[in-house]
């Protein structure tokens, strides 16, 4: 669940960023983006295309500072941008992602992100990664739709399926339960606000990022 858009002018800043061209301003004088779980991110396809999709969070593994998102979202390789912050060019590139899962890893450029652990209506203080199923009510924030609450209908360990509205581009989204952590959005079924939200639970993310290369993974 992607959205498509044309980007002229974050490109300009990424090509820009990339080459060491500045603007009368040095890159340690830059003011950094703030960017946590829930902020829009745009990931270059290339051309003047982008796919705009959200941060579930931030946090670290090892030295490195990396956030997750959706696995469709984009490709190893390819460069992304604070949806806010577009003119600042690139924060990272992502350099994992598992189709099977459908998560990704984008590794930061620490010099440029400050993470932050609210974003909208979410806060992400811990990481919970207990199976959540009826009646209990899960919460998200996307770069589309914001902040939205629904009823979790099941869980089967791996996935939860929940009435939280989604539509394109909350792809990514945290979903928390209070102010644990416990999966991201990946899809949704039939209608968007309408038909069930589906994504991927904290759990199975962790396990992989502990395989992938990434172990010990903490919410910065």
């Amino acid at each position: 669940m992607k959205k498509t858009i044309v980007v002229f002018a974050a490109i300009i800043a990424t090509v820009l960023s990339l080459v060491g061209i500045g603007a009368g301003q040095s890159d340690a004088a830059a003011p950094k983006t703030r960017l946590g779980g829930g902020s829009g991110i745009l990931i270059l396809k290339g051309g003047n295309n982008a796919a705009a999709c959200t941060v579930t969070t931030v946090g670290r593994s090892g030295g490195k500072l990396i956030a997750i998102t959706a696995g469709h979202c984009g490709k190893p390789g390819q460069v992304v941008l604070s949806e806010a912050n577009q003119n600042r060019g690139a924060i990272g590139r992502i350099t994992r992602s598992w189709s099977d899962i459908d998560v990704a890893v984008i590794e930061l450029d620490a010099s440029k992100v400050t993470p932050v652990r609210t974003v909208g209506g979410v806060t992400i203080r811990r990481i919970n990664t207990h199976p959540q199923g009826f009646p209990t009510v899960m919460c998200k924030q996307g770069r589309t739709t914001g902040h939205t609450c629904g009823v979790a209908w099941f869980d089967d360990d791996t996935s939860h399926f929940s009435q939280i509205c989604v539509i394109e581009g909350d792809s990514g989204s945290p979903v928390v339960v209070g102010d644990s952590l416990v999966g991201m959005v990946n899809a949704y079924f039939f209608v968007s606000c309408v038909g069930p939200e589906t994504g991927t639970n904290i759990g199975p993310i962790l396990k992989r990022l502990n395989r992938g290369g990434y172990p010990g993974f903490k919410v910065a």
